[in-house]
């Protein structure tokens, strides 16, 4: 067997097992996106009516309260950074880190500083790389995030927004995350959590509700209207938070099952490709025999035909 010949297949075999694993990695992801989606599904009304409720207290009561009332002059900003654990996802990461960079820039030309919290490894390697100050991070739940993880991650964040921004305090929290669209689709987001943006076509219902003389409800909170929001405040923080989590945990194993998808396909095509160099090779090798046993024989005709 021909030098070339044996290069072809050891490359043949490195490359069918290569996709062997990320064929198994691809099935992996796969089966992990349909659990994920359905914790963002099952996560998604909860939030929702966690919104309604507090944007009902806001819009009841004249109460200022951190997780309503929007600063004259914001200082501060926090900006939490949702990134994977591990790799292999194609540019999943690297999106949304993109997306936290131009957020940042956008905070700071707006005069503001920007504290950084990160969560997921790669994150965490990209900011530690350039020497980015990170207030703090958190790593080995992004694949799986349970309501736990959010709520260790909210805690931090919720005592920075009650503290005043003389101590270290911010005015405003973001979140970047990717948002699960389709199997195909994941789009970084960002999005404010404090202070809450109420829903301007409530507003808009509420003052057409007015003009027409309709009866408003009347609310009444106990203790207080502040007490409700006190209370309310880091259940809405959790929960949007958690439910970032779950979007981008189902965003990461579509972007994985994607790419190993992409390399299974071009490790298929690739170990074509070296099959068809191999047989030719062979061919060649095999061409290369028969020319020297008839040139061995034409020799040894003459030779006898000499003798005779």
């Amino acid at each position: 067997m021909g030098a070339q010949l044996r290069v072809y297949k050891r490359r043949i075999k490195s490359v069918s097992a290569t996709k062997k694993i990320t064929k198994a990695m691809e099935m992996i992801a796969a089966s992990r996106i349909v659990k994920a989606q359905r914790q963002v599904a099952a996560s998604g009304p909860y939030a929702t009516e966690l919104t309604r409720a507090v944007t009902a207290v806001a819009t009841g009561s004249n109460t200022k309260h951190p997780l309503t009332t929007e600063v004259e002059s914001p200082a501060r900003a926090a900006v939490l950074l949702i990134t994977s654990d591990r790799g292999l996802a194609g540019g999943y990461s690297s999106n949304a880190i993109k997306a936290a960079d131009k957020l940042t820039e956008r905070l700071r030309s707006e005069g503001k500083e920007v504290d950084s919290y990160i969560i997921g490894r790669k994150g965490v390697a990209y900011y530690g790389f350039r020497e980015r100050t990170v207030v703090e991070s958190w790593q080995g739940f992004t694949d799986q995030p349970g309501y736990g993880d959010a709520k260790t991650v909210a805690a931090p964040l919720i005592a920075s927004v009650l503290r005043d921004t003389a101590e270290g305090g911010v005015d405003e929290l973001h979140i970047v995350f990717t948002e699960f669209v389709s199997m195909m689709v994941q789009a970084p987001v960002e999005k404010r959590l404090l202070p809450l943006s109420l829903d301007p076509q409530a507003q808009e219902s509420q003052e057409e509700s007015h003009a027409k003389g309709e009866i408003l409800p009347l609310y009444d909170f106990e203790p207080s209207a502040e007490g409700v929001l006190d209370a309310l405040l880091p259940r809405y923080v959790e929960s949007r938070i958690y439910n970032a989590l779950l979007q981008a945990a189902a965003s990461e194993h579509a972007a994985r099952r994607r790419a190993m998808k992409s390399a299974t396909d071009n490790a298929g095509d690739l170990v074509k490709s070296l099959s068809r160099l191999a047989n030719a090779a062979r061919q060649a090798e095999i061409t290369q025999e028969i020319s020297e046993i008839v040139g061995g024989s034409s020799a040894l005709a003459d030779a006898n035909a000499g003798s005779d």
